[in-house]
């Protein structure tokens, strides 16, 4: 893959993980990636001490002003981009989605690949039955229970047309067909 349109939402549950990838694919595969940020992931980012180093590293990204940004809809729509990959998605993204609604940039984006049958890849944060364990920008443990709806989205969205849903952010070397 070539062309990757990368969407982020207001997830921290994995975003070091998934920036680790996103750093790691960029160096090793070369591909061109597009990063866009919803108005949350850009705040989360901050949070995480991450933001910085996305704008050294992708320096052409773009934030969220509005559902139907131009910079995206119209890519997406006309096939421009070999895949849109939304990772990681928070609860309220996947049930967006799962439901047809698209007033975000991030549902928006999955709306629009779409109807332009551009390969679609989701990284949703809920996924494991039960509490999960992950952490704050300082590293401190937080204990999580994850809701049966937020599950049942998931299921839902994995199986929607055009979609591919992943467990965890190495499951995209996978998906970009790269080795880890």
């Amino acid at each position: 893959m070539k062309k990757i349109a990368w969407g982020i939402t207001g997830a921290g549950d994995l975003i070091r993980e998934t920036y680790e990838t996103m750093i790691n694919i960029k160096k090793h595969a070369q591909p061109e990636i597009m990063v866009f940020l919803s108005a949350e992931a850009k705040s989360v980012l901050k949070w995480y001490k991450i933001m910085d180093c996305l704008k050294r590293d992708f320096p052409g990204y773009k934030v969220a002003s509005g559902p139907n940004t131009p910079f995206i809809a119209g890519s997406l729509q006309a096939g421009y981009y070999d895949l849109l990959l939304i990772a990681p998605a928070t609860a309220n993204t996947v049930a967006k989605i799962v439901h047809g609604i698209a007033d975000s940039l991030i549902s928006n984006a999955v709306a629009m690949a779409a109807k332009g049958d551009t390969p679609i890849c989701i990284l949703p944060v809920d996924q494991v039955r039960g509490t999960i364990k992950t952490y704050d920008p300082d590293g401190k443990a937080i204990y999580l229970k994850i809701r049966e709806i937020d599950l049942e989205n998931t299921d839902k969205l994995s199986r929607m047309e055009n979609i591919s849903v992943i467990k965890k952010p190495a499951d995209i070397y996978g998906v970009l067909g790269l080795e880890q």
